[in-house]
């Protein structure tokens, strides 16, 4: 088998529009929440998210070009773009043949998808869709124009798993790259679902916080006054690489992937396992991959939403699988970001990628009134960033459906 190590990264999120910006509001424990600007939303029960901020495609894409994009694969672009620029890629001296895209997003269009359907709707019923309303809307669109836009021919679809999306991406594109199937994936996920039925049909199925008041607080995952997640908004992207073709170009070694898990919750349509059971066998699929003990994980970004029933389920996971007590540091990045849905996966990546790197926990925010029965069990990283020597971490990301997804990242070494 071969290694596989992450040589690029980009990120466009709710607290920052690259990568080093997100990261220096991750650690600072900022806020994306705030009142919901890109549509009239005072008719609905929740009237805020973490919105993209000082945010304008045409800064990064031709108005001609853009006009051709939904706003999820305009975020891929741009997301894209920063971790071939980082990773220092000339794409014309590669074998562009054995290099792909796997990239994910769980919703794909949906913005295209509304704005069309809605026109119809208010029209006179003379069909006058724009020719270009099924690319724009189509869920695998974004990979395809990501190698088009590069030239690459190898490995190139698509992973949709509710919002564990674009963890599932990124252990395809590990997987493929292990099994010798390429030299190189560009990875990683993108949403954009913030508008009316993003926002109203969460809101239908009870996923939503509706604390208005208290907006920039309301993701507070652990938390018993919880009520919901935070839709957030943008696009994660990671250039992994086999190691020896890293090496032979000169590229930047940010960090190792040595592990990926999958499994199945078969229990709900949209709620997770009482006990974790999922999330569990998530977990030690991932562990075993990586051929590591639940000891060596230092750090484990939770999926944790901030929902009743899906953060308590973890927790209890992650005792079935660590111990309480353990030096494990956790932590809920949703807390800042809120919830990326299909991107979710790859924005987490990235944290956990920095926190290898770097060797520095991101917190947990605003929660304070932890659930009693966990409130002495984990070190959830509250409040504030702590300094810690890590060497493995993990990422959990869970999806409607009962669909699990863990990774694991290592601190790079030579040998």
């Amino acid at each position: 088998m071969k290694r596989v190590v992450v040589t690029g990264l980009g990120a466009l999120t709710p607290i920052g529009n690259n990568v080093e910006d997100f990261w220096q509001a991750l650690i600072s424990g900022v806020s994306g929440a705030a009142p919901i600007t890109k549509f009239d939303a005072s008719k609905f029960k929740t009237r805020f998210a973490c919105e993209l901020k000082n945010f304008d495609p045409l800064t990064y894409i031709e108005k001609a070009e853009a006009r051709r994009y939904d706003l999820y694969t305009q975020y891929a672009l741009i997301s894209v773009a920063e971790a071939v620029q980082n990773a220092g890629i000339s794409f014309e001296a590669l074998n562009r043949d054995r290099i792909g895209v796997i990239w994910g997003s769980g919703n794909g269009g949906i913005q295209t998808f509304q704005q069309q359907v809605m026109e119809f709707a208010q029209g006179d019923g003379t069909p006058r869709f724009n020719p270009f309303f099924i690319p724009k809307m189509i869920v695998d669109i974004a990979s395809g124009i990501i190698s088009i836009k590069y030239g690459l021919r190898g490995i190139n679809f698509t992973t949709v798993s509710a919002c564990a999306t674009s963890n599932t991406a990124i252990i395809d594109a590990f997987n493929y790259i292990k099994w010798g199937k390429a030299d190189m994936i560009i990875t990683g996920g993108s949403e954009a679902a913030i508008n009316e039925t993003g926002v109203g049909g969460f809101n239908a199925a009870k996923a939503l916080s509706t604390n208005n008041e208290e907006a920039a607080t309301a993701s507070r995952p652990f938390d018993v006054t919880r009520d919901g997640f935070v839709m957030g908004e943008g696009a994660g992207a990671i250039i992994l690489e086999e190691w020896e073709h890293a090496k032979r170009r000169g590229a930047p070694i940010i960090a190792e992937i040595v592990g990926g898990g999958m499994a199945g919750d078969a229990y709900h349509l949209t709620g997770t396992h009482p006990e974790g059971d999922g999330a569990r066998l998530g977990m030690l699929a991932a562990l075993e991959d990586a051929g590591i003990e639940p000891e060596a994980i230092d750090y484990l970004n939770t999926h944790a939403t901030s929902t009743l029933q899906g953060d308590l389920s973890e927790l209890k996971a992650a005792e079935r699988v660590f111990g309480a007590g353990t030096a494990l540091n956790i932590s809920a990045t949703k807390s800042m970001t809120g919830h990326l849905l299909g991107a979710a996966g790859a924005v987490e990546a990235i944290a956990c990628i920095k926190a290898v790197q770097l060797n520095i926990v991101p917190p947990t925010i605003n929660s304070t009134e932890i659930e009693p029965a966990f409130k002495d069990r984990f070190n959830l990283t509250l409040h504030q960033a702590q300094q810690k020597e890590v060497n493995y971490a993990m990422s959990n990301t869970f999806g409607f459906g009962g669909h699990i997804a863990t990774s694991v990242f290592k601190k790079y070494t030579e040998i």
